[in-house]
């Protein structure tokens, strides 16, 4: 026999443990114990029960002697080695092992030694445990009656099986003719007329056990919601390591839910109020520790998985909701390519598959200028559709708005909460800390989840000086050598009734074991009651899960919106701060210009890449010390010296967190516009419409104050310099960011609707495998192809088809590894296992991600540009080095451009370092270009985002609305020595392989997503562009 290990999310087979072993002197134990071995060695020794709890991944090899049981003789007794020690074992020892990890990954040398046991709550048996806390609150007379019947039951039939023993024992130890054996027949029929008493109580018993539960079912619907409920906030530890609920806190608000809904005796009319009552409390308090983002995402979760309940969601429609379409049932030429965007028809084509929407791409071509007037609404999501599908239901819908306005998914989604589960499922949460302290307790701690650039100390502070207890508050930063100093701390807090605040967990993964044994050891009767436990982190995996189950968790979010960060930034100012300044005129317009900058710079990062390629933590202390530098210069020197504001601000202050060398571009011509001369005016506006100007300097701050409270909540792009179209992006990416967290927390077995999912991923690989190429004959290519001194291309294809070998061959042998692994014929590795979950989810598995080329396209649009980058690659194998490269083509674009300009090189025997490219844009289309350039290249592919070519008038122009990206015609890549760049007339475009732009940072000072700058015409200034966020892409995310 070998000692379980329970794998135990919610602590039920410790409990069970607990309440079994109580009676034997149970040791509890944990691995991060200081002693744990010397009370292991004591259990062994006396023959006591041992619980180790809260084990991870990986189990102490001193406990192998205990697992594997190596006991042995010596001088006559049974002993076991424990680590150095030769101890006696116990026959009566019992070991028991828990771990609070939800899907633990063990080792097959580890499973052989245990005998592992899901402990984790199913459905069914939560139900079950709930009905029994819904029916004992409000009708305690029903279920004592039914846990004295089970128990009276289980006793009377143990009684009939003694009595069946006892039988048998005699049988076989009667001697000679059982018939003649009197005391025997005396047995046999005193036991018979005892089994018939028994048997005559037992059938009665489970009458009333049956009608017990006829009334007990009337309850079956709030067990049932409660159950949803539990399993959707459970879920949420896949999206943020910091999201932990444990059971007992949930139960906790279940039943002060019972007890706070509105009473009924109509028990139909008080299940209603119950569920409604809880449902709303769970998402108040879940809500509180949420970040914003995930606010919606959670509403949403929870009134869908209401309705799969009730069979009104359709399991095909969800998925292709989420995760989009991967097979095109029937190809449809596109009706209206000048709106229809390619990823657009790609989901309408996709939809197709899911039965509703069977015949919507042909209905979608015939009443194209229907489709194209909800495209166009400024409110799609409330739009009519036409024919047929205005008849489809509110979810429905959802997945029409998908294919052609994502950028509105998430509104829809608030009107479908809204009216599915109510308004106030979409209302803001705010957090507050006096509600947080209530809730809490000595043994409880109150957590702050922080995020970039949120302190919550001040908040913390002003809120002990509210309770009184600013002297009896003690405060420590974690971090290295902290741990000892804080353990002192929080002792002398338990004694003496303190408050004590840890802060940054985060920074001190190493002291979270013991910070956990410390908040385990609390004891309530014997902590002052006074006592509490504050504590800050980032999401962090290493957190203690016990921790955050039990504590009282807050998220902390900067505030959003220019108009927020301008009231925070001048809420704790004063009239005298104001004046402060020697130039007191100057200073003022100038520190609500430095103020409305800071604003600026933190909200443009929602339009992610458009805003900055990496979205920077600019914080409140960066503010400061421009404040401070503001005034000292002002009154050192007798004129405002724009110069050195602008250099302590752009490139120490806010710039020394600028890691990216467009970026920083970016962030001096933004501050251009508020370090200037033109803003010590108070006619001075910020922006074209004259929302954000300059006030009379002589007006009070109340009067600042007044100004902010009226300024809109939404921020227009024209603030920033961006384009209308920068809120699309910003939505769509708000969309599909939720959908991707909603994807992550689907459950990773088939629960019905058509195909298993065994059989749809069997599906998606072979319909794969179909499609990609074999891979090209190595061998033969560099025969064709061989090195040459006055020819680089050779090189140049020689390595791209190195490297798309290697990926085809790891995606081949990976796809026949997994359908050979669904099949059960080789092991379902952890490698294989994620790799399926991708392929279900319409996402480029990892295995095949880090042998590729940088993608954000979904799975089935990735397959697709694979396919057609290796028809490149043949066709210049087969036709010759083309007239015209397909840029996007190329797996490391980089080489191409270093082989041209070493093929000009080599040719005039010029230097390469002095050679550098000229640009220009050609207006003849790619397909009409017939002849190759004399010493440069024709390139095409390219995408333009934050802007669009205009081909009438040969430069850059403004985008056209709702068009996000446009290609760009053919390139002329041109090498010339000793180039002097124009300094007008064009605008420097940064060119990058994927839209994120950010990658990791390389010694050249750019980024490796950074191909190459090219030089456009335009007759708009350079820096209108550059706020713009205009920048060229090899290719898009569909």
């Amino acid at each position: 026999r070998r000692w379980p290990l329970f794998i135990d999310p919610q602590g039920q087979a410790n409990r069970w443990v607990k309440s079994l072993e109580k009676d034997k002197l149970l040791d509890v134990v944990k691995l991060t114990d200081r002693d744990f071995l010397r009370s292991l060695e004591n259990a062994v020794r006396f023959g006591k029960p041992c619980l180790l709890e809260n084990v991870g991944e990986d189990l102490d090899p001193a406990l192998d002697p205990i697992l594997t049981r190596q006991t042995f003789k010596q001088a006559g007794n049974m002993v076991i080695k424990l680590g150095d020690n030769v101890i006696p074992y116990h026959d009566d020892f019992r070991f028991y092992i828990t771990t609070k990890l939800p899907n633990p990954r063990y080792t097959p040398e580890l499973a052989t030694k245990v005998t592992i046991l899901n402990f984790t709550l199913s459905p069914r048996g939560l139900e079950d445990q709930l009905l029994g806390f819904v029916v004992a609150e409000e009708r305690p007379d029903l279920e004592d009656a039914k846990n004295a019947l089970i128990v009276s039951n289980a006793r009377m039939k143990q009684e009939l099986k003694e009595i069946e023993d006892k039988i048998l024992f005699k049988l076989s130890n009667s001697v000679g003719n059982p018939v003649d054996d009197i005391e025997m027949i005396d047995v046999l029929h005193a036991s018979k007329t005892k089994s018939q008493e028994i048997q005559n109580k037992v059938a009665i018993s489970e009458q009333n056990e049956k009608a017990i539960d006829v009334t007990r079912s009337l309850y079956i619907p709030v067990s049932v919601r409660t159950r949803i409920l539990f399993f959707c906030v459970n879920d949420l530890a896949n999206i943020d390591p910091m999201y932990q609920y444990s059971l007992e806190w949930f139960l906790t608000i279940f039943l002060s839910s019972i007890a706070g809904a509105e009473k009924s005796e109509d028990v139909s009319e008080r299940i209603l109020h119950i569920n409604d009552y809880f449902t709303f409390s769970l998402y108040s308090n879940v809500c509180r520790s949420l970040f914003e983002k995930h606010k919606l995402l959670f509403s949403f979760l929870l009134s869908s998985r209401i309705l799969m309940n009730e069979d009104k969601i359709d399991l095909k429609e969800w998925k292709f909701l989420i995760s989009g379409g991967a097979i095109v049932v029937k190809e449809i030429p596109n009706p209206a390519p000048d709106w229809v965007n390619e990823r657009s028809w790609k989901e309408i084509l996709c939809i197709q598959a899911v039965e509703r929407f069977a015949n919507f791409a042909e209905d979608f071509v015939k009443n194209t200028e229907e489709f194209k007037l909800i495209f166009d609404s400024s409110e799609p999501h409330k739009e009519k559709l036409p024919g047929d599908w205005s008849q489809l239901n509110s979810f429905q819908n959802l997945l029409v708005l998908r294919c052609i306005r994502p950028d509105k998914v998430t509104n829809a989604m608030q009107d479908f909460v809204a009216d599915k589960i109510g308004q106030r499922f979409i209302e803001p949460q705010t957090s507050d800390l006096g509600v947080a302290f209530k809730d809490s307790s000595p043994v409880s701690p109150l957590i702050f989840v922080l995020s970039q650039g949120t302190d919550p100390a001040a908040d913390l502070y002003k809120f002990t000086e509210e309770m009184k207890f600013t002297k009896k508050f003690s405060a420590i930063s974690l971090g290295q050598g902290q741990g000892p100093i804080a353990e002192k701390m929080m002792k002398e807090g338990m004694e003496r009734g303190k408050w004590v605040f840890f802060q940054n967990c985060h920074l001190a993964p190493s002291w979270m074991p013991s910070l956990e044994r410390l908040i385990e050891q609390i004891e309530s009767d014997k902590v002052h009651k006074d006592f509490r436990l504050w504590l800050t982190s980032m999401p962090s995996a290493k957190f203690p899960v016990p921790i955050l189950q039990n504590g009282c968790k807050m998220t902390m979010e900067p505030p959003r919106g220019i108009k927020a960060n301008l009231l925070k930034s001048y809420t704790n100012m004063s009239d005298e701060f104001l004046s402060v300044c020697t130039k007191k005129t100057e200073f003022r317009f100038l520190l609500f210009s430095l103020c409305l900058f800071h604003g600026v710079t933190l909200e443009r990062r929602k339009f992610g890449a458009l805003g900055f390629n990496i979205p920077y933590e600019f914080t409140d202390g960066d503010l400061k010390i421009c404040i401070s530098q503001l005034q000292m210069f002002l009154d050192e020197y007798s004129d405002a010296p724009f110069k050195v504001l602008s250099y302590t601000a752009g490139h120490i202050n806010y710039g020394g967190r600028v890691t990216d060398d467009w970026d920083r571009r970016c962030l001096m011509n933004i501050l251009t516009d508020f370090y200037h001369e033109k803003v010590l005016k108070d006619e001075h506006n910020f922006d074209k419409s004259g929302i954000y100007h300059q006030l009379d300097p002589e007006v009070k701050l109340a009067s600042y104050i007044k100004y902010m409270k009226d300024l809109p909540i939404n921020d227009t792009p024209e603030i920033f310099g961006l384009h209308e179209n920068a809120n699309i992006t910003f939505a769509q990416s708000e969309t599909f960011q939720l959908l991707d967290g909603i994807v992550l927390i689907q459950p990773k077995t088939s629960t019905g609707g058509g195909a298993s999912r065994e059989t749809m991923i069997e599906n998606i690989s072979k319909s794969i495998l179909s499609k990609i190429p074999s891979p090209f004959p190595l061998k033969k290519v560099m025969e064709q192809y061989p090195v040459m001194y006055e020819e680089s291309m050779n090189t140049v294809l020689v390595q791209e088809v190195i490297r798309y070998n290697k990926l085809i061959q790891t995606i081949i042998n990976s796809l026949k590894d997994l359908l050979k692994a669904i099949k059960g014929l080789v092991v379902m590795s952890q490698q294989l296992e994620e790799m399926s979950i991708s392929l279900y989810n319409n996402t480029v598995p990892k295995v095949w991600a880090d042998k590729a080329y940088p993608s954000l396209k979904p799975l089935a649009a990735w397959v697709d540009d694979l396919v057609e980058r290796v028809k490149f690659i043949q066709s210049w194998i087969e036709d010759g080095i083309p007239i015209v490269f397909w840029f996007s083509g190329f797996f490391f674009p980089q080489a191409f451009l270093t082989g041209t300009l070493q093929n000009y090189a080599r040719r005039t025997k010029i230097s390469i370092d002095v050679i550098s490219f000229d640009f220009r844009v050609i207006k003849t289309p790619y397909t009409e270009v017939t002849e190759k350039p004399e010493g440069g290249c024709y390139i095409r592919g390219l995408y333009i985002e934050g802007a669009r070519w205009s081909y009438g008038a040969q430069e850059l122009a403004e985008s056209r609305p709702k068009e996000l990206y446009t290609e760009v015609p053919v390139i002329l890549l041109m090498p010339e020595a000793n180039r002097k760049n124009p300094e007008t007339g064009v605008y420097d475009c940064p060119l990058y392989k994927t839209l994120t732009r950010a990658g990791t940072l390389s010694t050249t000072g750019h980024s490796t997503n950074f191909v190459v700058s090219i030089e456009l015409p335009t007759s708009m200034p350079q820096y209108h562009w550059i706020k713009r966020g205009v920048a060229m892409l090899c290719a898009l995310n569909y």
